[in-house]
């Protein structure tokens, strides 16, 4: 499948987990596509690599503008750089939280900013914000990082109705608990990382963590010439987590 021969993308948080697995799809599926994130060493070909923090708007505008004239322009705006937390409301104090709506929402709408005028120039524009099932269902111990991503939900839906009319799409996609680095450093920081793995396995009905690459094919899904009547939409990627209610198993 080649939907997106002579595209160009641009996938920021790129170098690993989500991030790597969707720049990866892209390229394979014909575009041209540039990673920007902090830390961006292990980046290859042929994906392009620029370092960018999400959190300085002067990193980002620098970032961006160095990838587009390495592109050539672009078509394509992959926002998914992002941390985690845990935690209730009383766990995380005022520093943390400004700093993950920092990088999680702030992050987003930086690096969207420095993007729009480029996007404006291509005949198939479109964005896709990494969000979570975080964003439509209530989890514990995820206060924070939950407020984020129903930030990230609703900043979609508003960007949408902003630039339909510019001929820029907007969606988000939402993964329940993936497979990447980050729940790999939870899993490890755990009492019993198997029983805690276990824990997050069933909450999801599918029984299993959903991978890097089952989210990067509905990203590439939502960003895709072939999805043009798309935007305004936010698509779950979460194994049935925030759709289904099963009866326990042999009931």
């Amino acid at each position: 499948m080649h939907d997106f021969e002579g595209l160009t993308a641009l996938v920021t948080g790129g170098a690993s987990g989500i991030g790597r697995a969707t720049a990866e799809l892209l390229a394979e599926r014909g575009a041209t596509v540039a990673v920007l994130d902090l830390d961006p060493t292990g980046v290859g070909a042929p994906l392009l690599a620029h370092r960018a923090d999400v959190r300085d708007d002067a990193s980002v505008r620098a970032a961006v503008a160095a990838a587009v004239a390495e592109l050539g322009g672009l078509d394509v705006l992959v926002n998914n750089a992002g941390i985690g937390a845990q935690g209730t409301v009383e766990d995380n104090d005022d520093a943390e939280w400004h700093h993950v709506l920092d990088v999680n929402v702030v992050g987003m709408v930086r690096t969207a900013r420095a993007a729009l005028p480029h996007l404006r120039a291509s005949a198939h524009a479109a964005i896709v914000n990494t969000c979570s099932v975080a964003a439509t269902a209530g989890l514990p111990r995820r206060a924070l990082y939950s407020a984020t991503k129903g930030a990230v939900h609703a900043l979609t839906l508003a960007m949408a109705a902003d630039h339909v009319r510019e001929g820029i799409r907007v969606n988000c996609v939402n993964p329940g608990t993936a497979d990447t680095p980050w729940i790999g450093r939870l899993l490890d920081a755990a009492d019993d990382p198997a029983a805690e793995r276990a824990a997050l396995e069933a909450r999801q009905p599918s029984g299993r963590l959903v991978s890097a690459a089952e989210v990067a094919g509905a990203i590439a899904y939502l960003a895709s010439p072939l999805s043009g009547a798309t935007t305004g939409t936010a698509l779950a990627v979460d194994g049935g987590m925030q759709g289904l209610r099963l009866r326990p198993a042999g009931s």
